[in-house]
C-alpha cells in the first residue's frame, strides 16, 4: 500500500481521541462497578488490570499523534498492541463472570459492554480492517466461550447471536475499508494531479529551473525563513550574445544553451539557493550569506562558470553575462524593492560593458531618473532643432589634403548647456532614440556634405540598432537622394561590436549599400575582437586604428607594431588607414612612418560647424591653387 495511504488510513485511529477516551471510560467504570459488587479477588484483580490498561490506552492515544517524527507502521503497531490489549480484557473480565455465574445483573452489564464495545469498535477502526477484527474477536470470544460452557438455553442463544455478529460485522468492516481506501485514493490522486499542476506552472520547461510564478513563491517563503542576522542576495543574470546564437544556430541550439546555463548555475550556486529562468535570457540566483565579499566571490565563479565555452553538436559557442547585485536588508527591505534593485544594478552592469557584475548603488536611482530625463528631451530636441552637425576632417598623410569628413552630433541644451556625446549618445542607444537620431544625423550630413567638392567624402557612424531596424539601408539611400549626394561619397563607420552581434541583418544591410556604391570603414579597429575574418568577409575599404593606440597612455613599442601590422595588412588589401586622435607632429610622423595613409584629429582640426568645413575646404583650394599658380 502506498505510504501516504497508509499514513492517513492509520491516522484514522488516531483522528478522534475523544471517542477514545469515552470508551475507556466506560470500560473503567463498568469493571470498577463489577468489581465493588462481586467483591471476588480475581474479578478485582482483572478490574485493576483492565483499568491500567484503560489508562495506558488513554496516554498512547493522546501522546502518539503528536511524535512528528514517528512513522505509520510503529504508529499503527503502538495503536494495535493497546487495541488488543483493552479489547480482551473487555472480553475476559465479561466471560469470567458468566463463568462463575455472579450476580445475573452484572452479567448482563458486562455482556452488553463486551457487544457493544466489540460492534462499535469495529466500525470506528475499519480503517485498519486487521485491528478493527482482532478488537472485535477479543472482545466477543471470551464471552462466546462462557456462555457456551454455561450450557443453558439462554446462554447458548447469547453465545450464537455474538458469533454469527462477527462474520456480519467484518463483511460491514471490509465494505467500510474498501470504501474509505477508494476515497482516499482518489484523494491523493487528486492531490498529486494538484502538486504536479503546480510544479508544471512554477517550472520553466526548457530549463527544469523555477520560472517566474516559482520564482516569486520561494522568494516568498525564502523571505520568512531567512535568519534576521543573514542577508538575503540577489543575482540577476543577462546572457550576452544569446540572441546572436539563437538568431543564428536556431532555436533548439538556443535551448541548449540556455540547459546548459541552468546546469552551470546548479553547479556553481550555493547548494541551497534559489534558481530561477526570469525570461528569456535571464536567470536569478537568490541564497543567504552574512558576508558581501562571499557575495562577491559566488557572483565571480558563476560569472566564469558561464563565461566557458560551450560545445554542442559540433558548434563551440561562447557567450557571456552581465550580473547585478542587491542585498536584503541593505539595498531594500522587501522583496520588490529588492527585485528592482537587482535589476537596475543589472542596468548598469550592462552598461558598463560586457561580463562585468555590479552592486546596486542608491546613485543608481539617480542616474537612471538623469537617464530617463535625457532620453525625454534628447526626443524633443530633435523636434525642436536643438542637435547641430560638427564636422572634423580626415586628412591625407602625405598632402595634407582634406579627403572627408567625419559627421559628429552636438547638443546645445538651452538649460543645461552643450551636452557631451558621451552623456546622451549612450542613452540614446539604451533607449532606441539612436534610430531617430542617426538617420537625422545621416539626412543632415547628407545636405551639407552635397555642397563639397566631389572629391570629398562624408563619414557617418552606424548604430547597431540602426543597421537593424526595418528598412535601415532604404532609408539611407533616400536620404542620399533627397540630399543629392553620391552614395560613392558615403562612408559608413562600423565598429567591431556590431559584427560580433552579427546576423544575416547586417550582412543583407552591407550588401545592398554596397552595391548602390556606398563604403564601409571598420571603426575602432584593435579595441574588440578584432578578428581579421571581418575583412573577408564584409566589404571595408578602410580601417581606423583606435586613438588608444595613438596617443592613449599605453602608447610605446607594442602600440607601434600593432599599427604597423595593421598598415601592412591594408597595404596588402588596397585600403586605407586611418590613425585617430592625432594630437602632436610627432604623433602624426609616427603613424606616417608606420605606414598609415589618412589621420584625424586636434592636431588638424576639432570638429566645425558646416559653414566651418565649407570655409576649410575652401582655403585648402584656394593654397592648392596659389601653389600651382606660383610654381
Amino acid at each position: 500500500m502506498d505510504t501516504r495511504v497508509r499514513k492517513t488510513l492509520v491516522d484514522t485511529l488516531y483522528a478522534r481521541p475523544s471517542s477514545l477516551v469515552i470508551g475507556a471510560a466506560i470500560g473503567v467504570a463498568v469493571s470498577t462497578v463489577a468489581a465493588i459488587e462481586l467483591r471476588d479477588p480475581l474479578i478485582v484483580c482483572l478490574a485493576v488490570v483492565h483499568v491500567a490498561v484503560s489508562f495506558v490506552r488513554i496516554a498512547m492515544g493522546l501522546i502518539l499523534p503528536r511524535w512528528e517524527n514517528m512513522d505509520a507502521r510503529r504508529m499503527e503497531i503502538a495503536y494495535e498492541v493497546g487495541a488488543f490489549a483493552f479489547a480482551f480484557m473487555t472480553g475476559l473480565i465479561a466471560a469470567v463472570v458468566i463463568y462463575r455465574d455472579s450476580v445475573y445483573e452484572v452479567q448482563l452489564m458486562l455482556v452488553a459492554n463486551a457487544a457493544v464495545y466489540g460492534v462499535g469498535i469495529a466500525a470506528r477502526n475499519a480503517g485498519r480492517p486487521t485491528i478493527a477484527i482482532g478488537q472485535l474477536c477479543l472482545s466477543l470470544f471470551p464471552v462466546i466461550a462462557a456462555c457456551m460452557l454455561a450450557g443453558d438455553l439462554p446462554m447458548l442463544m447469547t453465545a450464537m447471536s455474538l458469533l454469527l455478529a462477527i462474520p456480519a460485522m467484518i463483511s460491514i468492516i471490509k465494505d467500510v475499508f474498501a470504501v474509505l481506501t477508494r476515497s482516499i485514493v482518489a484523494a491523493e490522486t487528486s492531490r498529486r494531479l494538484a502538486d504536479k499542476m503546480e510544479k508544471l506552472a512554477r517550472t520553466d520547461v526548457v530549463t527544469d529551473l523555477l520560472n517566474r510564478a516559482g520564482l516569486d513563491h520561494h522568494l516568498t517563503e525564502r523571505l520568512l525563513e531567512t535568519e534576521q542576522h543573514r542577508k538575503l542576495a540577489i543575482l540577476w543574470l543577462d546572457l550576452d550574445r544569446f540572441k546572436f546564437v539563437n538568431d543564428t544556430l536556431g532555436h533548439q541550439i538556443g535551448d541548449l544553451v540556455l540547459a546548459g546555463v541552468a546546469r552551470r548555475l546548479r553547479a556553481t550556486a550555493p547548494v541551497e539557493a534559489t534558481i530561477a529562468r526570469f525570461g528569456g535570457d535571464e536567470f536569478i540566483v537568490a541564497f543567504d550569506s552574512d558576508d558581501t565579499s562571499e557575495i562577491e566571490r559566488i557572483a565571480q565563479d558563476v560569472l566564469t562558470s558561464l563565461t566557458e565555452p560551450y560545445r554542442l553538436r559540433g558548434e563551440r559557442i561562447e557567450i557571456g553575462a552581465s550580473i547585478g547585485i542587491a542585498i536584503l536588508p541593505d539595498d531594500a527591505g522587501d522583496l520588490d524593492p529588492l527585485m528592482q534593485s537587482a535589476d537596475l544594478a543589472l542596468y548598469h552592469a550592462k552598461v558598463n560593458g560586457r561580463n562585468q557584475i555590479a552592486f546596486y548603488h542608491p546613485s543608481m536611482n539617480r542616474d537612471l531618473v538623469w537617464r530617463r530625463e535625457v532620453e525625454a528631451e534628447l526626443r524633443q530636441a530633435l523636434q525642436r532643432d536643438e542637435l547641430s552637425i560638427f564636422f572634423q576632417p580626415i586628412v591625407d598623410l602625405e598632402s595634407g589634403q582634406i579627403r572627408a569628413f567625419e559627421a559628429l552630433v552636438r547638443w546645445f541644451h538651452p538649460e543645461k548647456g552643450e551636452m557631451k556625446p558621451e552623456e546622451f549618445i549612450p542613452v540614446a542607444e539604451e533607449s532606441g532614440a539612436i534610430v531617430e537620431l542617426g538617420n537625422w544625423i545621416t539626412a543632415q550630413a547628407a545636405r551639407a556634405a552635397a555642397q563639397w567638392p566631389e572629391d570629398v567624402s562624408l563619414a557617418v557612424n552606424l548604430s547597431p540598432l540602426q543597421i537593424r531596424a526595418p528598412g535601415a539601408a532604404a532609408g539611407i539611400l533616400n536620404a542620399l537622394e533627397e540630399a543629392g549626394l553620391d552614395p560613392k561619397r558615403l562612408e559608413l563607420e562600423i565598429t567591431e561590436t556590431v559584427l560580433l552581434d552579427d546576423d544575416h541583418t547586417t550582412g543583407a544591410f552591407m550588401a545592398e549599400l554596397h552595391t548602390a556604391g556606398v563604403r564601409f570603414a571598420l571603426d575602432d579597429f584593435g579595441t574588440g575582437y578584432s578578428s581579421l575574418g571581418y575583412l573577408h568577409k564584409y566589404p571595408f575599404e578602410k580601417i581606423k586604428v583606435d586613438r588608444s593606440f595613438v596617443s592613449g597612455r599605453l602608447v610605446g613599442k607594442k602600440s607601434e607594431a600593432i599599427i604597423r601590422a595593421v598598415t601592412e595588412i591594408g597595404a596588402t588589401l588596397e585600403m586605407d588607414i586611418v590613425a585617430e586622435g592625432l594630437e602632436t607632429i610627432d604623433q602624426v610622423r609616427s603613424v606616417r612612418e608606420a605606414g598609415c595613409t589618412l589621420g584625424q584629429g586636434f592636431y588638424f582640426s576639432r570638429a566645425v560647424p558646416d559653414y566651418l568645413a565649407t570655409m576649410l575646404l575652401a582655403r585648402e583650394r584656394d593654397d592648392v591653387e596659389s601653389t600651382r599658380v606660383a610654381s
